[in-house]
């Protein structure tokens, strides 16, 4: 019976296994506390106004932002940073890893040095939500609404201090939240928060699409169209983040007393888009900032650079791309060191057939990754760049595919991957309980 078939007869059985029911309820109440805290208006900001500045917003750093928070900012709720700080918390620490030996040294202690670099990151955490949030406070300050009313009543040091003390504690409640979905629930927490945020603003761009359906701004041929390129572009992402370049890996034989230990093959798996979504992420932000720059410096020549750097100009795609292929160049360099796995392999008694361990085989290893990885930034960037045309070429009244799609699929596929494992070690106890295992006496 297909691997697929299986796993989707096993699905029917959830309900049957206790542990794994109580994880999914856990990690649906939780989603549901994060989206009752997203409705939770900061004091002292007026949210009508906001909304209304949010419209003239889209295209730039904010956007972007008030995606990944599932319209938290939009709404100025106290959830308004989202989990943004800490994900660029943990970039900065495994950045830093590779520059300063005494986190490069935790990072090789095993569970220990794991949890020192986790409680560094939450440190980090709780400084970049205080910074983004006092600067998110002050340059709401200088907004106004179309009609002229301003976003904040009351404006100084008391609501600048207010605001930044509830953003960060926002930011600390959903770390926390995340911690207690990964540790109790199904599922990484902070991936399916951000999951959850995404998916959250799907309703309302499909009924903005299906009333312009109803207008006559889009006809019912480009919706099906839509719709047929969704699942096609949805399979070509599940296929491209389980492609994976396997190099072949022989074990010598070890003769340890009477035993002989070793002597099998297996191979090495190299992803194609080993850096997932964060060149996406990082190339967005370094080209959407002149725009949101611009929203406060009403300066000619910012303005100009502005419009030029706008989504949808070739001038922009063509940075964005290659800005795109450079980050997963770089992040893949930072995440994935040859010479560390050949070094492993060379004490445990592998090599690759045909190669001398050692230098030649981190070599061959680098090779063949910087080729796949090419193939991996082409992917990430035709995906990303697709919005784009869909909004220039079709009028498409919500972004279609991008970061957020990229997001959505691989925190989905992962999710059914754990439970699978569930369900897979539950039956493998059902075949425990069916057999005698006698003992020596």
């Amino acid at each position: 019976m297909p691997r697929g078939r299986i796993l989707f007869k096993g699905l029917g059985g959830i309900g049957q296994v206790p542990e794994l029911r109580k994880r999914i309820v856990f990690t649906l109440l939780m989603l549901a506390v994060y989206r009752i805290g997203v409705q939770i208006p900061t004091p002292g900001i007026d949210v009508a106004a906001m909304v209304s500045f949010f419209d003239r917003a889209k295209g730039t750093l904010f956007g972007m932002f008030n995606m990944f928070s599932g319209g938290a900012l939009e709404n100025m709720s106290i959830l308004s940073l989202g989990i943004m700080p800490y994900i660029s918390a943990s970039i900065i620490i495994q950045l830093l890893t590779v520059a300063i030996p005494h986190l490069e040294a935790l990072k090789k202690e095993g569970e220990a040095g794991r949890k020192k670099i986790s409680q560094y990151t939450r440190y980090g955490t709780v400084g970049l939500s205080i910074i983004q949030g006092l600067g998110i406070a002050i340059a709401l300050e200088s907004l106004t609404a179309p009609d002229g009313a301003p976003v904040v009543a009351e404006p100084g040091w008391s609501f600048r201090l207010l605001s930044a003390l509830t953003f960060m504690s926002g930011t600390v409640f959903l770390m926390w939240l995340g911690e207690q979905i990964t540790e109790r629930g199904v599922g990484n927490g902070i991936s399916l928060i951000i999951f959850a945020g995404i998916v959250a603003r799907m309703p309302s761009a499909m009924i903005d699409t299906f009333s312009l359906m109803r207008t006559g701004d889009i006809h019912l041929a480009l919706v099906i169209f839509l719709l047929v390129m969704m699942a096609a572009v949805i399979g070509f992402i599940c296929f491209m983040e389980r492609s994976q370049r396997r190099i072949p890996v022989q074990y010598a034989r070890r003769v340890v007393g009477r035993k002989v230990y070793g002597g099998q093959s297996t191979h090495l798996p190299l992803k194609v888009n080993t850096a997932g979504v964060i060149p996406p992420i990082f190339a967005s932000s370094i080209m959407m900032f002149p725009a949101t720059i611009a929203n406060f410096i009403q300066v000619p020549w910012m303005q100009s650079i502005a419009q030029g750097l706008m989504p949808g100009t070739l001038f922009y795609e063509t940075i964005f791309v290659m800005a795109i292929i450079f980050f997963c160049y770089f992040y893949t360099a930072m995440i994935f060191n040859p010479v560390d796995i050949a070094e492993n392999m060379k004490k445990h008694g592998g090599y690759v057939p045909g190669l001398r361990p050692g230098r030649r085989t981190s070599e061959y290893i680098d090779k063949v990754l910087t080729r796949i990885t090419l193939i991996g930034a082409i992917y990430v960037s035709a995906i990303c760049v697709l919005p784009s045309i869909l909004i220039s070429k079709f009028n498409v009244p919500f972004y279609f595919g991008g970061t957020a799609l990229l997001i959505v699929v691989g925190v989905g596929m992962d999710t059914m991957a754990q439970i699978e494992s569930h369900l897979i070690t539950r039956s493998y106890e059902g075949f425990m309980k069916g057999a005698r295992l006698k003992g020596r006496r």
